[in-house]
């Protein structure tokens, strides 16, 4: 199944990169080595910024202007997809002994599928890069070849692609191979030298006028530039202090970031040495463009925690960071900025000196602490089937996963209702239904409420605030509660209002419905928004953020009902339980009275609700445990009409 999905992916890459327009597709190799590319013009490579790589490089590419453009496309992508399987198949069998059956049997295509999922391969293969190269010579050099001649050769090879990669000639000679250094270090005197006798002009503006390409491609500040050279410019740095700094923190990355790759060589982790030294490599680059961070990826090999449960912490938020977008990890929030914009160096960083691996003496290497589960128990309604693999986890989940996790299913809660969209009159239809329905059942009382509320000025700003602030700050506030004080009872809660909300994305999605705010011609009036022109509609500035017609079922309403009974059965007091009744009877009262939902997107609210408490129930079985009742003569049947005495319930 794992090797089906890879092809799947593999097929699905060449689709996207070979059905878009030729103007787009593979765009740096059509600059390159299409009709009018740099490679066919007799001046130099560098008179425009549009060639970034090496003289080498461009040595190297020179043969394929020869082909024609549609076999080349065809070619070039299928070519570099044969060099990530090659990569993960490489990985994989570089992974650290001991290594289970299991894991030997599914690490290699686990590994490519993460490969072609990767940001970097993904960005490589859209522009036509030959970024993968120099990371599979390097992996090859180092697990696939023999003798230390060979791996120096492919060293040396991929320094000549790419210059930085010359720090694992360095790897070799602190870790004891010193003829693999040599040769790598010959190795790459020897291309840099060949491309010096063919192209001097251009090996001199690359090596010396542009200083090893640092003044190449886009702009050094621009989002794309994941080094150090570029944050510090994006910081407002520039000049001499700019560039001293540069030089400073490149210096202490390389010696605390070698030596680290030194000592997990040595310790046998020879591939997470290799990780270091790559994100070494793309730190203390002039210019770390996103198809060059592979190096990054194979970072999720290192091992980092005492605890089972945080083993998968580190893989975790490499993988993340490493295939979904800065936008979607973090919120738009301005003080988040840099965070966001330098995330792929963060990690990059994180992985060359700052991740705690563990080494393979450590006797948590083997045998982390083990995670404390609670023992199945019965349900409380005997006829639920409870279902076995989910198990109960007792301890608190590590937060910066957590954080990053409720992020990134939020952030894809809001594309699949951004997505969710079929028309106005189809949204508008199912409006006219549902206020039909409402008819019938007497129950149609939104157009009086607000009109009612709309009379009564401090009403209506009361109702206004309390939809657009309260749907998001109760929810984060009771799973903030519930994480620091009561972990065990968080894990339940988390996972009933994430039913609840993949369950509502299913509504919005099969049954678009304009809320009554949006309906033509039945008078209502938007407290929230302002006042609507049907012709063009303008739905205010959540327009951009948010589906119009996602109003069935009432996440608002249905949200706030979450918030009621998490409140109701776990709030100690008594004034909080009824803290708790009230805010479901606001929201509710708050959706009609601004014409933002009908009567019966409430109720849809509320069945999702109870579908994502009895989802949780079924995987997670009774919130709290019930413990065996011991009797005092076990020989004796106890008397079925006498009082039975119950161990306290354990929280």
């Amino acid at each position: 199944m794992l090797w089906l999905v890879v092809a799947v992916l593999a097929v699905r890459q060449m689709a996207v990169v070979l059905r878009q327009p030729p103007g787009e597709r593979l765009t740096d190799l059509e600059t390159w080595i299409g009709d009018n590319g740099v490679l066919h013009v007799t001046g130099s490579l560098y008179d425009t910024d549009r060639f970034t790589g090496t003289p080498f490089a461009g040595l190297v590419l020179k043969p394929l202007t020869r082909l024609a453009e549609q076999n080349l496309g065809v070619v070039w992508t299928f070519g570099s997809l044969l060099l990530v399987a090659a990569l993960g198949v490489v990985a994989a069998r570089a992974l650290p002994a001991p290594v289970g059956r299991r894991t030997a049997l599914l690490a290699a295509p686990v590994a490519i599928s993460l490969l072609m999922l990767s940001l970097p391969v993904r960005n490589a293969l859209h522009l036509g890069q030959t970024s993968i190269l120099p990371v599979l010579l390097v992996l090859v050099g180092c697990f696939a070849v023999r003798g230390e001649r060979a791996s120096g050769v492919l060293v040396g090879i991929a320094a000549a692609l790419q210059p930085t990669v010359l720090l694992f000639a360095v790897l070799f000679w602190l870790t004891g191979r010193r003829a693999a250094a040599l040769t790598g270090g010959a190795a790459f005197a020897v291309c840099t030298a060949l491309a010096w006798a063919a192209m001097p002009h251009d090996s001199w503006s690359y090596w010396v006028h542009h200083v090893a390409g640092a003044g190449l491609g886009d702009q050094a500040d621009s989002l794309a530039n994941q080094s150090l050279h570029g944050a510090l410019l994006r910081s407002g740095l520039s000049g001499p202090l700019e560039i001293t700094l540069f030089l400073v923190l490149a210096a202490a990355v390389v010696l605390v970031g070698l030596r680290r790759a030194v000592r997990y060589a040595r310790d046998g982790q020879l591939l997470l040495a290799v990780a270091v030294t790559g994100c070494v490599a793309v730190a203390v680059s002039p210019t770390a463009w996103q198809h060059q961070l592979l190096w990054v990826l194979l970072a999720v090999v290192g091992r980092v925690g005492k605890r089972a449960s945080d083993r998968l912490v580190w893989p975790a938020v490499v993988v993340l960071v490493l295939t979904l977008p800065g936008k979607m990890l973090l919120p738009n929030i301005e003080a988040m900025f840099p965070v966001r914009d330098n995330v792929l160096l963060i990690a990059a960083l994180g992985a060359a000196v700052a991740a705690p691996f563990l080494p393979r003496t450590s006797p948590y290497w083997q045998h982390p602490v083990p995670t404390d589960y609670r023992a199945p128990v019965a349900s409380r309604w005997s006829r639920v089937p409870l279902l076995p693999f989910w198990r109960r986890v007792t301890s608190r989940p590590n937060l910066l996963l957590e954080l990053l996790l409720i992020r990134v299913v939020y952030s894809a809660y809001q594309h699949v209702r951004l997505a969710a969209t079929a028309g106005r009159s189809t949204a508008e239809h199912h409006g006219r239904q549902i206020h039909s329905l409402e008819q019938w059942l007497h129950i149609d009382i939104e157009h009086w409420v607000n009109h009612a509320v709309v009379k009564v000025d401090w009403l209506r700003d009361f109702f206004d605030y309390y939809y657009s602030t309260f749907h998001f700050v109760v929810p984060l506030a009771i799973l903030g509660v519930l994480y620091v004080r009561r972990p065990a009872d968080y894990r339940w809660v988390r996972s009933s209002i994430g039913f609840a909300t993949v369950l509502a994305l299913v509504g919005f999605w099969l049954y678009p419905l304009a809320p009554p705010r949006l309906m033509p011609g039945l008078g209502f009036i938007d407290t929230v928004h302002g006042v609507q022109d049907f012709a063009k509609p303008d739905y205010g500035t959540l327009t951009g953020v948010t589906n119009q017609y996602a109003a069935m079922p009432s996440l608002h309403f249905g949200w706030s009902l979450w918030c009621g009974v998490v409140i109701v059965m776990l709030a100690p007091k008594l004034w909080m339980k009824a803290l708790g009744v009230l805010h479901p009877l606001f929201t509710v009262s708050t959706i009609v009275a601004t014409g933002n939902h009908w009567v019966l997107d409430a109720v849809g609210g509320a069945l999702v609700v109870a579908l994502g408490f009895g989802l949780t129930h079924v995987l997670c079985g009774p919130r709290r445990l019930r413990a065996p009742v011991e009797r005092p003569e076990a020989k004796k049947d106890p008397d079925p009409l006498a009082p039975q005495t119950r161990v306290p319930e354990s929280a």
